[in-house]
């Protein structure tokens, strides 16, 4: 038996195997009777207790979502990238296509983004950004280039069955909005946005 009161000498306190002091001064009410502090300092306890023996039973975040599968942080700890991704007509382009060419494959995906493809591999990506970037440095020639003169070779990439959280903590530290999304083959089988992780309401 484990006991957590405010007086040591208490008979629930003598009668335990072992006791927590949670004791205070005095309340926070001025008139010293309402539980004010004391209530504090328990809460305060119960959440040190909690939180030592998370550390102890090296409790995970997936532990936390198995027993509170209901709740939206339940939800949102095990919804996966796959279930959010969009799968269908992605905005796929070729190396050596004109950026010209690329914008409308953007524009009519309404992702803001292509992925360079070449054998079924990523070769990279060209945001709205890339082209704002390019019509500024290129002018009168910018429709002249080819997307590879303009793409981001290495995009951040994410797998299927990643969690979201994972997938909305990586667009957060690199400040960008879409994922590439890949199958176990790092094949791409999809594009996530920050758009569809905040519509999927988890």
């Amino acid at each position: 038996i484990i006991s957590i009161t405010g007086n040591p000498a208490s008979t629930l306190a003598k009668n335990s195997c072992m006791h927590l002091n949670a004791g205070v001064r005095e309340e926070a009410c001025p008139l010293s009777l309402a539980p004010t502090s004391s209530t504090t300092a328990m809460l305060a306890m119960g959440d040190a207790l909690a939180v030592a023996l998370m550390n102890e039973r090296n409790f995970r975040a997936e532990d936390f979502a198995r027993f509170h599968p209901g709740g939206s942080l339940g939800r949102r700890l095990l919804t996966r990238v796959s279930d959010v991704m969009r799968k269908e007509n992605l905005p796929v382009v070729s190396p050596g296509t004109k950026l010209s060419d690329a914008i409308i494959v953007i524009s009519d995906a309404r992702m803001g983004v292509a992925v360079i493809m070449e054998n079924d591999l990523i070769r990279g990506i060209v945001t709205d950004g890339d082209v704002r970037r390019a019509m500024l440095r290129y002018r009168e020639s910018f429709f002249d280039i080819t997307v590879d003169e303009v793409m981001s070779p290495r995009p951040k990439l994410i797998s299927a069955d990643s969690r979201i959280t994972d997938a909305e903590e990586l667009m957060q530290n690199n400040k960008i909005h879409s994922l590439m999304v890949t199958d176990l083959e790092g094949k791409l089988a999809g594009i996530v946005e920050l758009y569809d992780l905040m519509r999927s309401g988890v």
